[in-house]
């Protein structure tokens, strides 16, 4: 984060927005550029891909489905962006521990000892690690002294559209976040690498989200895709990955998606035509 943190202030903040004697290392400042940073880029990449994905990707023909909500795709953006602010909140905190040194973050390739192999290794370690850790943490929120409280917001929405991917409640956001941000303070990660992936993990969530649920007949059991998380906000104790089913499996909550079967929410729709 703080290569963006140093172009904000190169090009914007420090000759625009901040007095000249406010110094762009004092830690207040660089508290208030983080959270005004993270805030926007939230927002940004929500409501940008959130859009492209529901109008390019999503199947509008869900909206017809029973259990689809009246103005529920209004209803996901005003939870969303209600929650994004309060999720900042502890993040930015990550971030400035980011900034001023404590992470295992590094700038130049040279720097890591297995040079550019280093670096597609830590990808896939990134993902890996990310997976894990997302499965425990949302299993765990799913247990009874959780779920009502934390949770359940986000199941509220049965047959999710891409802007239900960050409708959670902020406790629940910022949980199922965590490992993203616990990974680099671990091990050792480029720092373009880690914003490019921050990305991902973005865009990754929204379109487990969209209603497309084709995957490539081999990586059907592999990718938990939109069709294995539709099944999971169908039918609760199933399929809390987040790109692979390998944690479902290991943990037994693995549930091959309805939609590969024949008895998805496009198959029920069909059938309702037919009657």
């Amino acid at each position: 984060m703080d290569l963006v943190l140093e172009a904000a202030d190169r090009h914007l903040l420090t000759p625009y927005v901040y007095p000249a004697g406010w110094p762009e290392g004092e830690p207040c400042r660089q508290l208030l550029s983080l959270f005004v940073i993270t805030n926007v880029g939230a927002l940004a990449l929500y409501l940008l891909f959130g859009t492209l994905s529901y109008y390019f990707i999503f199947d509008h023909e869900l909206k017809k489905h029973p259990q689809f909500l009246e103005n529920q795709v209004s209803r996901e953006i005003s939870y969303a962006l209600r929650s994004l602010p309060w999720i900042s909140v502890p993040t930015v905190a990550l971030f400035f521990a980011e900034v001023r040194g404590y992470s295992k973050l590094y700038d130049n390739i040279e720097d890591s000892p297995y040079g550019w192999s280093g670096v597609f290794l830590s990808m896939l370690s990134f993902l890996f690690f990310t997976d894990m850790g997302i499965y425990w943490i949302h299993r765990g929120l799913h247990h009874k002294l959780f779920y009502k409280r934390f949770h359940k917001p986000h199941h509220v929405w049965k047959i999710a559209t891409p802007f239900a991917s960050h409708a959670f409640h902020p406790v629940d956001g910022f949980m199922q976040s965590l490992p993203y941000h616990v990974y680099p303070f671990l091990f050792p990660l480029h720092k373009v690498t880690y914003l490019g992936l921050y990305i991902f993990v973005n865009v990754w969530t929204i379109s487990i989200h969209d209603g497309d649920y084709r995957v490539p007949r081999l990586l059907r059991h592999v990718i938990n895709g939109s069709a294995h998380h539709t099944d999971h906000h169908l039918y609760f104790d199933y399929n809390y990955g987040q790109y692979f089913t390998l944690w479902d499996k290991i943990g037994g909550s693995y549930k091959s998606p309805t939609s590969f079967e024949g008895k998805g929410p496009h198959d029920f729709l069909r059938k309702l035509r037919e009657k």
